[in-house]
């Protein structure tokens, strides 16, 4: 039962943009990809896409699930969970 709920227990998230040139997100498990137009993070509460120019990841801790980033942030988009749950046939036969 502990390993159950602990898969099921989620990290607080939050998004905190300050004049919409530093942004602090927390519950963040992992970054998939980032340029400086796009960062793409995921969180429990899906996949969040963040555009803008000029955007740097000043620090990433996993442990903690905080990431800060600069840079000019035009808009923030969640997407549900796309990561892959399994393969073709795994889909076809739930």
């Amino acid at each position: 039962m502990a390993a159950e709920e602990k898969k099921t227990a989620k990290t607080p998230h939050s998004l905190i943009l300050e004049n919409r040139k530093s942004l602090t997100a927390t519950g963040v498990s992992n970054v998939d990809s980032f340029d400086e137009q796009t960062v793409v993070a995921y969180t429990d509460l899906g996949e969040l896409v963040i555009k803008g120019n000029g955007l740097n990841i000043n620090s990433l801790s996993i442990e903690t699930g905080e990431l800060t980033l600069t840079g000019e942030v035009s808009s923030m988009t969640y997407n549900s969970d796309t990561r892959p749950s399994g393969g073709f046939f795994s889909r076809i036969f739930r």
